[in-house]
């Protein structure tokens, strides 16, 4: 075995959006107990790691990415009390959670930043990134013409000292300046707190993002619009690895957890072993983002369909899993709670059990550790939006105000690709039974519920003789089984027929071969693997699966998984 064992390698993850994972209370709201009063159906899933979204005092512009308080449960989740017992019942259950770090920025709230943005010369005011405008044609215009991920400038000007605080995400989030020392051990404080609570680790959110150019100049990308989207100017920048080390060095190794960084603005897998390689990476793992729209969403003007394109799909897996196996450790996960839903993006809504096994399969045989997204177990798909107000989301908002598609003749047409696109989907209620409000509460729930969870639910998926949730837990189990898990956990990926346009296969390599093949689309699909003798049928999506790898026929979204000589 080349990797040496440890507990996060061979866990199963799932991630919770606290607000819209279960109402304990019935304030319409989702909390700490409601995690807590479903732990055994994670357990029974096959969870033993869970990835809570951030739980912190928060006035919840953005759903609790925005910070006001990171020594403090936000009431609306419960209290510390709460989430002691929630680790003491997840632990006596093999159950470790971790908990979403928020580094790059706080609230406009927070009271660093209220006393930051008093005067210029305020102690807290180099704890945030401010800097003065400049007049272009003798109009004033923000220090730099970098863009934000929600839309605009990435640079909002404060009346009082008439300077501009940069928040590369919402305006109501400033960014955080880690070239102070004192920010860098403030947040140091933040995260010994809570391991000392009893947290088995961090995702730590946006952590590409914690350094800046030096400079602050202009981008020169072509691109249309006054503000340019140049992730370059504050993504995977080398300082950040020296912050990373400090953590690691001061906090992280002096715990048996797990750290696992989100690294978007575009890295590549070479970037990413800067962060995590096994040898001097200050994190153990961290999540990307290329296979995550491997589809024509981005090119649609109309509503046409979404098509899935496998080929790239695969070249981006293999891509990251040939790029770090050996040198570091991955997640593996089909999305998070910034994406569409699986079901909508990848598979086929009106085929959820086939194309959502199928799905599953294909992913979580692969090398790393698994991350499901709650709800991905039941085949939830995207909401069908009609009007602004069905979002919640305020990137989305902000770019609908921003372009003022509120007076545009083609504002139907928006509102449609906005909404297969849109992070709410992942943010909907999650549809425990066929009740009302879906299990989730005894009242009106704070967000959408999906129109199908009569028919897509838990109660459903734990009752019919096949779901989703049971061709999930049977993966689980195949992992964490003795005979496979050499193979399944720590076992080398080696990808077959790249170039096929529908079939997805792959074969792990340990002290067995194990091969899973999969059909992503809805039709008859023959193809023929050649060098491998089957042993058994591991797991299929139908019934009597073929066990000749010639001339296999698959049918329209079958998976199979073998154990092969």
């Amino acid at each position: 075995m080349f990797y040496k064992p440890t507990w996060w390698k061979e866990a199963v993850g799932y991630q919770i959006y606290l607000k819209s994972f279960k109402d304990s209370n019935n304030d319409g709201i989702g909390d700490l107990n409601g995690i807590r009063e479903k732990l055994p159906y994670l357990k029974d899933l096959g969870i033993t790691l869970i990835w809570i979204c951030p739980f912190y005092k928060s006035p919840m512009d953005d759903n609790g990415y925005d910070v006001a308080d990171f020594f403090d449960i936000d009431p609306s989740f419960g209290t510390l009390d709460d989430m002691k017992l929630l680790i003491k019942d997840a632990h006596k259950l093999g159950i470790r959670i971790i908990a979403d770090f928020v580094m790059n920025h706080t609230s406009d709230e927070h009271a660093w930043f209220i006393e930051s943005r008093k005067s210029k010369d305020n102690p807290y005011r180099d704890y945030y990134i401010w800097a003065d405008g400049k007049i272009v044609d003798g109009v004033e215009t923000p220090p730099t013409n970098w863009a934000s991920f929600f839309g605009g400038s990435c640079w909002k000007k404060d009346i009082l000292t008439n300077q501009y605080y940069m928040k590369i995400f919402s305006n109501k989030m400033p960014d955080l300046n880690y070239k102070n020392p004192k920010v860098r051990h403030e947040m140091m404080n933040v995260a010994t707190f809570w391991l000392d609570l009893g947290i088995d680790g961090f995702r730590i959110d946006a952590v590409a993002h914690l350094g800046r150019k030096d400079e602050l100049i202009d981008s020169t990308m072509d691109t249309l619009g006054k503000y340019k989207p140049d992730w370059r100017m504050f993504s995977n920048l080398p300082v950040i690895f020296d912050y990373l080390r400090e953590f690691k060095e001061n906090v992280f190794d002096k715990y048996d957890i797990v750290t696992i960084g989100e690294v978007g603005g575009g890295a590549t897998p070479e970037e990413a072993l800067r962060y995590s390689n096994l040898e001097a990476g200050s994190l153990n793992m961290v999540f990307n983002f290329d296979h995550c729209w491997s589809n024509n969403v981005w090119d649609l003007n109309k509503k046409e369909q979404v098509v899935v394109d496998l080929v790239n799909l695969k070249k981006n897996f293999r891509k990251w899993q040939y790029g770090l196996y050996g040198k570091a450790w991955t997640p593996i996960y089909w999305l998070n709670h910034d994406h569409p839903r699986l079901i909508s993006q990848y598979g086929d809504p009106n085929n959820i059990y086939l194309s959502g096994s199928m799905l599953g399969s294909s992913l979580y045989f692969m090398w790393g550790t698994p991350f499901v997204y709650q709800g991905e177990e039941i085949g939830m798909t995207n909401y069908p939006f009609r009007t602004i107000d069905d979002f919640n989301d305020v990137q989305d908002k902000n770019n609908y105000y921003l372009n003022d598609i509120e007076n545009s003749p083609n504002k139907d047409e928006y509102i449609y690709l906005m909404g297969i696109k849109s992070r709410d989907n992942a943010r909907t209620i999650m549809s425990w039974d066929s009740s009302k409000y879906a299990g989730f509460s005894n009242v009106k729930p704070w967000f959408n519920i999906l129109p199908n969870h009569k028919e897509y639910n838990v109660k459903k998926a734990l009752e019919d003789e096949k779901s989703i949730y049971k061709h999930y837990r049977e993966i689980f189990k195949l992992r964490a089984n003795p005979k496979y898990k050499d193979t399944l956990i720590y076992g080398s990926y080696k990808q077959l027929l790249p170039r096929h346009k529908d079939v997805y296969a792959y074969v792990r390599i340990g002290n067995k071969k194990i091969l899973t093949v999969s059909n992503f689309f809805n039709k008859d699909v023959n193809v023929s693997i050649r060098g491998y003798k089957v042993k058994k049928v591991l797991l299929s999506n139908y019934d009597n699966p073929n066990k000749a790898l010639t001339n296999l026929t698959l049918r329209p979204y079958e998976t199979i998984t073998y154990l092969v000589e």
